[in-house]
């Protein structure tokens, strides 16, 4: 299965594409990206080198979407609310069903349902900041 996304570096790079081979266990997948053309080599992507992996809804977005970090009263949260600041300042609010201390990464869904962010992959060593809210 392809997924739509977004892999931003820690450093501020950006890929964008589709790639079907993304395991948070591994230490690297592909992308093919969507600005080159048909039949170039996908990008590999080193995962420890990202801030996080965002699968999106699709490439363009909504730019005059900002995005909420409150959770909407009428969709019930599933899993644990969770706020995540990264070293680079952006805040993320939203939920995690796979947040441990010490692990190299974890999966969550923004609060945000309007977001072109369906969900992401957050690397650990990119945060300066993740708080579990009540």
């Amino acid at each position: 299965m392809n997924n739509k996304v977004v892999a931003r570096y820690a450093d501020g790079r950006m890929v964008k594409g589709s790639t079907s081979d993304f395991v948070p266990a591994k230490d690297h997948f592909h992308v093919a990206e969507v600005s080159v053309p048909v039949g170039t080599r996908p990008v590999t992507v080193i995962i420890k080198e990202l801030k996080a992996i965002f699968f999106v809804k699709d490439f363009v977005g909504k730019k005059e979407h900002h995005m909420r970090h409150e959770f909407d009263a009428g969709r019930p949260a599933q899993g644990k609310k969770i706020r995540v600041t990264f070293k680079d300042g952006e805040v993320l609010v939203g939920t995690t069903q796979g947040y441990a201390p010490g692990r190299p990464g974890f999966f969550m869904i923004p609060a945000d349902s309007e977001a072109n962010i369906e969900r992401c992959y957050v690397v650990a060593e990119a945060t300066s900041d993740v708080t579990l809210l009540s």
